[in-house]
Parts: structure tokens; sequence; C-alpha cells
């Protein structure tokens, strides 16, 4: 973590940032700081969000479900998240809850629940996927919250799919650990990432996707991975090999 902010809260605002403004705070936001942080009038903290960076910022009224801060001067420009997306069906709730948290840390710009046949759990909270998210976010040093969408069958989905965005789906039946060189020959370009669920696509999903041209199946090694762990090695590849970590964006 950054030295700078380790001991200060960092807290992603819908609102316009600029110096001497005096913002209100969502009832939950205030209930953060006041309850469970504890900070009163005069308290310091900073404030962020994608169109104006982070902010240095104060307290100046401190209620349990009502709090104004001053906005002071900027700290930070808007740093725009690489533009990757991730696809992935849901799992038991904590491992969901690892994935959106890790894919938030590694980067992503948006985040898509995908249902398909396999898939274990239908049932998709997106204010709660949200909320982990933007807590993530807060705690990583973005400017930025990725956005969550509602989930989508699989097939509407493809259907529905920006072809000039890249598709790449993890597919374990491939031989080679060949998603660098994908990764590498898209740089520059929007890609999304497609995890399937633990019991992995049905033969019907691996055809659909084999047929379409804008997808590209990618495989990450050897061994067969957890959903999960898929999630995060193929963001931390991408991200070396095409995201901001070489500068890509």
């Amino acid at each position: 973590m950054n030295p700078r902010s380790k001991n200060k809260i960092r807290l992603y605002v819908d609102a316009v940032l600029t110096p001497d403004a005096v913002i209100e705070l969502e009832p939950a936001d205030s209930h953060y700081l006041c309850n469970v942080m504890r900070l009163s009038q005069g308290a310091a903290l900073s404030c962020f969000n994608a169109a104006c960076g982070e902010y240095d910022c104060r307290i100046l009224e401190a209620g349990k479900k009502h709090c104004r801060v001053s906005v002071l001067a900027q700290i930070r420009k808007p740093m725009p998240a690489p533009d990757v997306w991730l696809l992935f069906a849901p799992l038991k709730k904590d491992k969901t809850d690892f994935v959106i948290e890790k894919a938030v840390e590694l980067g992503v710009r948006e985040i898509v629940p995908v249902i398909t046949r396999n898939t274990i759990s239908e049932k998709v909270k997106v204010e709660r996927f949200a909320a982990q998210a933007k807590e993530a976010a807060e705690q990583c040093e973005r400017t930025d919250v990725p956005v969550v969408h509602d989930a989508v069958r699989l097939e509407k989905l493809l259907r529905e799919w920006p072809q000039e965005r890249v598709l790449f789906f993890l597919d374990e039946t491939l031989n080679a650990a060949d998603c660098l060189p994908a990764f590498q020959a898209c740089k520059g370009s929007p890609a999304a990432l497609l995890v399937g669920p633990e019991g992995g696509f049905s033969p019907e999903e691996r055809a659909l996707l084999g047929s379409l041209t804008f997808v590209r199946g990618v495989a990450l090694g050897p061994r067969i991975l957890r959903a999960e762990t898929a999630a995060c090695a193929a963001l931390a590849v991408w991200q070396a090999a095409a995201g901001d970590w070489n500068k890509g964006e």
C-alpha cells in the first residue's frame, strides 16, 4: 500500500469533486465513517471517482446518518482502468466474493455474471456485488469502480456481444498455455475474459463459442484450475501482457 494513504480512509463518491466544494454523503457512507470508523468533525479522508480523480477532504459535519465533507486539493488525477471485462459464472457465495474482490484489484473495467448450463448458483445479488466492488476499489487505490452488470444467460450475451471486443474464454481442453501470446496480440484493443462454472462449459456451449469469430479459446496450462483461481490467473496474465502493468494503456 502507498504510505501516503496508509492511515487515511478512501471513499468513492458519486459527486463532482472540485476544490472548496462541499458534498453530502450518502447515508450508508455517513454511517460507515461516523459509526463504524468513528470519525468526527475535522477528520481527514480522501474522496474519489472516475471523472474527477482523488481529493483530500475533511469532515465538516458528522452525524449517524448525515455527513458533510469539504473538498480540498486534488491528489491524484483520474486513472482509467485497462479496457478489459471479466465475465464469470457465479459460484458459491464466498468464492464469488473472492472473484469480485480480486477482479477489482487486478484492474477490470466491467464485471458481468454469466449464467451457463452448469452454473452452481443463479441467485445474483447485483447490489451486493456492486458494494463489494466499491469496497475493493477503496482499498486498492483505484480511482474508479468497475461497473457490475445484471446476470445474463450465455446465449443472450453472445447474441448481443459487441464484436469489436475480443472475447477470450478459458478452455481447459486446449493443450498449450497459449494465453500470453494471444493477449499480447490484442494489446491496445478492448477485450473480455470469460471463465466458466466449476463443471465447465457444456459441449453445446463450447461448440457455440467455437463458432463465433470474435471468440478465442485460451488455456492457462496443463493443470485444471478452480474457477476462482482461473479468473485471477487469467487477469494477471492479461495485465502483464496487455494491461497497465506494462504501460499499455
